[in-house]
Formats: C-alpha cells, sequence, structure tokens
C-alpha cells in the first residue's frame, strides 16, 4: 500500500514533463499492475483493507485528473473506466474461473472446480450446466475464502 502512495508522489514530480496521455498510461500501468497482481486471493477480506487498497485507486484518479481531495472521485473513476476494488476482485476471480473450466489456466487448479452434471443424461449437450460444485471444505473464516468455494459463489 505505502509503495503505491510513494510510485505515485514519484510520478507527481514528472507529471509536467511528459504529455497527459503518457503520464495516464504510466500511472495506469504501475498502479494496476501493483493491485492487480494476486488480488484473487483478497476475496472476503476486512472492510477495512479494502478501503485502504481503493483510497489508492482515488488517489491515482486525482492525480490523472488533477483533483482536489474534497472533489467527487466516481465520475473519474466512471471515465477511466475503472472498477472498485470488490467488483475487480469478483472479476478477477470470474475470469480465473472461466480459464479453468477451458483449460487455460494452471493445471492445479483443475480439481479444484468441478462443473455439476445431470445424472442420466451426461451424452446430452443439454446435460451440461453452468453450475459449479463446491468442494467438500471446511467452511470457516478461511475456507469461505478459497477458491473453490469463491468461484462457486462469484
Amino acid at each position: 500500500m505505502s509503495r503505491c502512495f510513494a510510485a505515485l508522489r514519484q510520478l507527481l514530480q514528472m507529471r509536467r514533463a511528459v504529455p497527459t496521455a503518457t503520464f495516464q498510461m504510466l500511472v495506469e500501468a504501475l498502479v494496476h499492475s501493483l493491485l492487480d497482481y494476486s488480488n484473487a486471493v483478497l476475496v472476503g477480506i476486512q472492510a477495512y483493507l479494502v478501503r485502504r487498497l481503493q483510497s489508492v485507486l482515488n488517489a491515482t484518479a486525482r492525480l490523472i485528473y488533477h483533483l482536489q481531495p474534497h472533489d467527487h472521485i466516481t465520475d473519474a473513476l466512471a471515465t477511466l473506466h475503472w472498477m472498485l476494488v470488490p467488483e475487480r476482485v469478483q472479476y478477477k476471480i470470474a475470469v480465473l474461473t472461466f480459464k479453468v473450466l477451458h483449460d487455460s489456466a494452471p493445471r492445479y487448479l483443475g480439481p479444484l472446480v468441478a462443473v455439476a452434471d445431470l445424472p442420466g443424461r451426461r451424452d446430452l449437450p443439454s446435460a451440461s450446466t453452468s453450475r459449479l460444485v463446491i468442494s467438500p471444505i471446511k467452511l470457516s473464516a478461511v475456507g469461505s475464502r478459497a477458491f473453490p468455494v469463491a468461484a462457486a459463489q462469484v
């Protein structure tokens, strides 16, 4: 988190030296690479941590559009086509699940996600469903955040 803010402070110093479009690409590449790295593990994190991550995105949008801290940030995020942090995490889980179901994800994730089939009609195309089976995991605070559970819920 502090790494993102430190990077934003360094970018702020060079804002006038580069064209606006180049500056926006630099900021987006840096912040998105830091925030999106392994954000699939952020499923079900506490609200105060989500707010801290969202503050990084908000600060980035303010930096790009020269907004003041008291200005509304919703329009800037919409203009940049950025999702909020919980939506980004759900999107990442959905993409990872799609890749697992279409055999383009790492092989170790394959056994974690199973698709429910209708018994007795396995040979018919209409027998396939899009429902995922939740593997038998002890559903504790950590178990409900596991990838198989999160994939089936998303």
